[in-house]
């Protein structure tokens, strides 16, 4: 497909999410169905190798396999897609991207080199180079609350007026101030936040998500999506829900029983079982258990009825 333009990277964008199996290898049949399935729901877009990706857990004949089966199913019908291509190391993201561009994504993500927090002038040089790399795709910053480097509205002001020019970028958002300083400083990139406060987001700037709602049904987020831009009262409603279900019920089991974020976006997919990818996370991480997943179903059901069925 046709490099992104920013202005078209928006709405609500899911995650391929990995299924492992007990010998820790890929399913890639149930890979190549969830792919199936995100084009069928005509999803907004669809990206690779985030954080639910378990993009850092990957051999690198996984991540060209992985890549090249969403990039021929994506091309073939039409689907916006990006190709995550971080990595802790910034030479692995580098050789990652490479590959990736031949591929023909509508963007590439990256995130910033992790073992050490970069400085700016680091920031800069290493973001330089990908966008060389990426040889006029462009690129998104992927730079989530768990960075060891969060870039504040000025930093990315400041990315702008060295020359780095990004498509996009995943942040945690924030206030209306946030909001007005980073449509100040950056007016021309788009700004993705977490699912989870999409329609308020949208409200204040924001251009979409790629979402953790999609998680739990890529096919729904999209529909809620598509309630924002006709009946945005009835979309932060739903959100309001939404919110009261993350906070009740996904956060205790981050905070007090010490489950990751990847084993959080997996048990989402297995609370509605729209996909069949299982809760398994690739060793040495935790996954999800049974009877955690039932309990989170049962609570889901009632607080979110809509988004079974």
């Amino acid at each position: 497909m046709l490099p992104l333009k920013s202005h078209e990277i928006k709405g609500s964008w899911a995650a391929l999410l990995l299924p492992i199996e007990a010998d820790e290898s890929i399913n890639y049949d149930k890979l190549s169905q969830q792919i199936d399935q995100l084009i069928a729901m005509k999803v907004s877009g669809i990206y690779s190798n985030g954080t639910a990706g378990e993009f850092y857990n990957q051999a690198e004949e996984e991540f060209d396999r992985i890549n090249a089966l969403l990039s021929e199913k994506c091309n073939k019908a039409a689907m916006p897609f990006q190709v995550g291509c971080s990595h802790m190391s910034p030479k692995i993201s580098l050789e990652r991207l490479k590959r990736a561009v031949r591929l023909s994504p509508g963007a590439v993500q990256v995130i910033l080199p992790d073992w050490y927090p970069p400085s700016m002038p680091e920031i800069i040089s290493f973001l330089r180079v990908m966008t060389e790399a990426a040889d006029g795709i462009g690129l998104v910053l992927y730079n989530p609350p768990h960075a060891k480097k969060k870039l504040s509205p000025q930093e990315f002001g400041g990315l702008k007026k060295a020359g780095i020019d990004l498509v996009g970028c995943k942040l945690a958002g924030g206030d209306q101030q946030w909001y007005a300083e980073m449509k100040e400083l950056v007016p021309d990139i788009s700004l993705f936040i977490p699912g989870n406060r999409l329609a308020s987001g949208l409200k204040s700037g924001a251009s979409g998500s790629y979402s953790n709602v999609a998680c739990l049904h890529p096919g729904v987020a999209q529909q809620w999506y598509r309630t924002m831009m006709t009946d945005m009262e009835k979309a932060l409603e739903l959100e309001k829900r939404i919110q009261l279900f993350i906070i009740e019920h996904i956060i205790p089991l981050i905070k007090e029983k010490g489950y990751s974020d990847p084993a959080v976006d997996k048990l989402l997919a297995c609370i509605t079982g729209w996909s069949n990818i299982g809760p398994r996370l690739r060793w040495p991480y935790r996954w999800i258990a049974e009877e955690d997943i039932a309990i989170a179903r049962i609570a889901c059901e009632n607080i979110l009825p809509e988004f079974f069925g």
